[in-house]
């Protein structure tokens, strides 16, 4: 078993696993091999690399462990929507601009290049992609980075337990709107065609 300061463990082939992703578009890469599942689960790391599989929330939690062992800050995001589901990614900063890693259903809601300036720059290229099945563009909130560190006494990056208690967090901390309500008054639907190729390979039921 691998052990480092913060108390979290991970055996030496989990280690090798995470270390050969290298790189944030590495952690995609591995993100987009995985399926996505639609159970109503909150598996930790360790459980979403020895399933190999995941969906939004595991795959963000997952991508921040890995970040974490490649060097990065293992930090995560929470993306508010109105008559949707909420989406997380794993954020990580490069010569102080923003990028993401993220597992979803949907094309566009995924990973992003450090090209960012800021979080707002960064959720805000979400917000045509993020879409329910109606065609409404759905994006409204962003919140502040969490650094999983916090959580290292609850052991999220191994537990065989559900890892509920971060979503929970998620919940409770302060969000910031990108949008005003006029402008969501005023919103347009998708086309078809947009709506088409943002459901390509979608999972379901």
């Amino acid at each position: 078993m691998a052990k480092n300061s913060t108390g979290w463990r991970l055996t030496n082939a989990e280690l090798r696993k995470f270390r050969s992703m290298k790189t944030p578009h590495g952690i995609q890469r591995a993100l987009d091999d995985m399926p996505y599942h639609l159970a109503t689960s909150a598996w930790s790391p360790r459980r979403v690399l020895r399933e190999k599989t995941s969906h939004c929330y595991e795959g963000a939690l997952f991508a921040a462990a890995a970040l974490r062992i490649i060097g990065f800050a293992p930090l995560i995001l929470d993306l508010e929507a109105e008559h949707d589901t909420d989406h997380v990614i794993a954020v990580y900063r490069v010569n102080d601009h923003w990028g993401a890693i993220a597992k979803s259903n949907y094309t566009g809601c995924r990973y992003r290049e450090p090209v960012y300036r800021s979080l707002r720059e960064l959720a805000l290229s979400y917000f045509d992609s993020y879409f329910n099945l109606r065609g409404e563009r759905t994006l409204r909130t962003f919140s502040r980075p969490v650094n999983m560190r916090r959580f290292d006494s609850q052991g999220w990056m191994t537990s065989e337990k559900p890892v509920w208690f971060v979503a929970e967090y998620l919940l409770t901390i302060s969000h910031y709107r990108l949008i005003t309500p006029a402008q969501a008054a005023k919103l347009h639907r998708l086309d078809g065609r947009s709506l088409r190729a943002g459901c390509l390979e979608r999972a379901a039921n």
